[in-house]
């Protein structure tokens, strides 16, 4: 079956991919990949380095996938707070973390040419600083846009813009 994507110039951010072909809602679209690496690995090599442009996708408590490295089209999906996509985390049936894997499906139906978007839904401990806010910009242009990637931790109350 072929592809119904491809990457090209986004106006939400650099590089997205669009849909070249009709996408039903519920249809899986892409798998994400890249190298499958532990958490402390990709801390060790990225920990410093928060540029908030990643192509780092936690897989498990386990694992992050890590699409600089051997990574697909699936990297280049943008992030949007109206999404028409999500990322789902499917476990393997052996429960072996290494096995599991990250699927793009459709959210509605998309049409021919519409950028493909998700919730990244990067969830952060503590406040939020004006400078995180800066770094992990959010510019959808959805408007319900909340002006970053970021949110709080499950669990714990929304902190106040800063």
């Amino acid at each position: 079956m072929p592809s119904k994507i491809i990457r090209r110039n986004s106006k939400i951010h650099g590089q997205g991919v669009f849909a070249t072909a009709p996408i039903k809602a519920g249809e899986e679209i892409v798998e994400y990949k890249g190298k499958l690496r532990s958490h402390a690995d990709v801390d060790e090599e990225y920990g410093g380095d928060d540029t908030g442009h990643t192509f780092l996708f936690i897989l498990n408590e386990h694992y992050v996938i890590d699409a600089n490295i051997g990574g697909n089209t699936a990297r280049w999906i943008n992030h949007s707070c109206a999404p028409n996509c999500k990322a789902y985390v499917i476990g393997d049936e052996s429960d072996d973390p290494r096995k599991d894997r990250v699927v793009i499906e459709a959210l509605r139906d998309i049409r021919a040419g519409e950028e493909l978007t998700y919730d990244y839904d990067i969830q952060v401990e503590g406040p939020i600083t004006k400078e995180e806010r800066k770094l992990w910009a959010c510019h959808c242009g959805a408007p319900n846009c909340t002006g970053t990637m970021l949110k709080p931790a499950k669990g714990r109350k929304k902190a106040a813009k800063a």
